[in-house]
């Protein structure tokens, strides 16, 4: 899935005296690409959850290129996680958006939710959904 990305901000816009939010580009084509990436990887018969639901999301972003090979090892074997931005809700928000009413019906059945950041070399995101 490559870099993972936050969500962003919403964006306002007035039209005919009505104010409008939306997503930011950005965010609107990672939302896109992580419902084609679970698509890929649901079997064609699959039914969306319709109990409640735990969800663990695992986000794994790049090692800084600038850092010394100490710091880059200390990283890379976890002895320092990612305490800088973005936030982990603002990931947990942005996967929940792109996986809503494809792997579950409303995100009204998320019961338990839980974000964990690391560093790695292959950036990406993983997702584990069990129903109750």
């Amino acid at each position: 899935m490559g870099e993972p990305v936050a969500a962003g901000r919403p964006r306002f816009s007035s039209r005919g005296g009505f104010a409008k939010a939306y997503d930011p580009k950005k965010s609107r084509d990672y939302k896109k690409m992580i419902k084609k990436q679970a698509m890929q990887q649901l079997p064609s018969d699959y039914e969306p959850f319709a109990c409640p639901i735990e969800v663990d999301i695992k986000v794994y972003r790049s090692i800084q290129k600038s850092v010394s090979k100490k710091e880059y090892a200390r990283r890379f074997s976890n002895e320092v996680r990612p305490t800088v931005k973005p936030d982990a809700d603002n990931y947990i928000k942005i996967i929940l958006d792109g996986l809503n009413g494809l792997v579950w019906l409303d995100d009204n059945q998320i019961t338990d939710v839980a974000a964990h950041k690391y560093y790695s070399d292959k950036p990406r995101v993983e997702v584990e959904v069990n129903g109750s």
